[in-house]
């Protein structure tokens, strides 16, 4: 496995690229107009910054956002989250190979369709072609971001990365946030990660990656999927299930200071139908949750963008949705009508 440098990561042609990644979608916006007015000015200044060990993470600004529930974004300066995307050109690649294969979220070639498909395919081996009963226990780690504990979040780092130079930058990206509006702000040890910072996303599976290994390889759990803070773990055996989610709460709370969501564990039948990331699961088909089916209707209608019709088509293309597929379309001239009537994937 190829090594990473902090010399690599904090390289103007790095830095170079990672501004070109950054750039995308964000040309037309004043801050990052200001910062190119400069570039290359600003680029060496930050490279050396890094290193000569002097850089200083800057503060985020916040804001909020309903999608699909309210949520809290911090968003860094232009500077800062150009070397966001610095650091996570050289150190996703690296961590990847590192990740089990059924982790879906924040990864090259995975993502919800695909996590939805492995669902799918599980659910037929284990319940050996729907011909025995199949439990699945549903897991959702409770406010996930907010809880991420540096301390912890800094020790797992350690086992990947020897290079003292790029803990200390990971350090300078970690620490400058903390969760804020909670006991956690005050804390000796702090918590969270922004959910607005490319490298967050990273970081949170960093972090999971030791609950993945434990669940692979101590649990055995031969049917389970993780896309960030939601679970399944499958099996014939009721019993088994609730044996692992105690399992399950004594390893999370003890080593990564982490709870279960108490109001979203439970252990059912697929038969009973399983809401799994968007859509609600049964042996030979599944159907798009009511939530979503309204959330996709009020987004086309408030913002009718070619790019967004697109995306929902494409998200539904996969199945057989014929009729959702045709409302989508013609949701920029006529009403909604009632959910209920779309939504059956055979």
């Amino acid at each position: 496995m190829n090594q990473i440098s902090f010399e690599e990561i904090i390289s103007v042609e790095n830095l170079l690229l990672g501004w070109k990644e950054f750039l995308r979608g964000k040309r037309q916006r004043k801050d990052v107009q200001e910062f190119q007015l400069h570039l290359l000015d600003n680029i060496v200044n930050l490279h050396i910054d890094l290193k000569n060990k002097v850089y200083i993470h800057g503060l985020y600004v916040a804001f909020n956002i309903n999608d699909p529930k309210p949520r809290n974004i911090h968003k860094a300066l232009v500077r800062d989250r150009l070397l966001h995307h610095a650091i996570y050109r050289v150190l996703y690649p690296y961590f990847d190979t590192k990740f089990i294969y059924d982790l879906y979220s924040c990864r090259k070639w995975k993502g919800t369709h695909r996590a939805v498909e492995r669902f799918t395919t599980f659910g037929r081996k284990a319940s050996r072609n729907h011909r025995r009963t199949l439990w699945i226990l549903k897991c959702d780690v409770r406010k996930f971001f907010a809880s991420i504990d540096h301390e912890v979040l800094k020790k797992v780092l350690m086992i990947s990365i020897q290079d003292e130079s790029i803990l200390w930058l990971l350090s300078c990206v970690i620490d400058s946030f903390k969760t804020p509006y909670s006991i956690y702000a005050m804390a000796e040890m702090p918590k969270g990660l922004p959910l607005g910072n490319l490298t967050s996303q990273l970081l949170v599976n960093v972090y999971m990656d030791w609950f993945d290994q434990y669940m692979k390889h101590r649990i055995r759990a031969k049917y389970y999927i993780r896309y960030a803070d939601d679970f399944v773990v499958m099996s014939r055996d009721k019993d088994e299930l609730e044996d692992v989610l105690i399992q399950i709460k004594f390893f999370l709370g003890d080593n990564l200071l982490l709870e279960l969501h108490p109001d979203k564990v439970f252990i059912k039948t697929l038969a009973s139908g399983v809401d799994f990331l968007g859509w609600v699961h049964f042996p030979k088909h599944r159907v798009l949750r009511t939530t979503t089916k309204r959330r996709m209707y009020k987004n086309l209608q408030s913002n009718p963008r070619t790019e967004s019709l697109a995306s929902y088509l494409g998200l539904l293309s996969h199945r057989n949705t014929k009729k959702l597929r045709d409302y989508v379309q013609s949701l920029y001239t006529d009403s909604v009508p009632d959910v209920q009537d779309f939504g059956t994937i055979g």
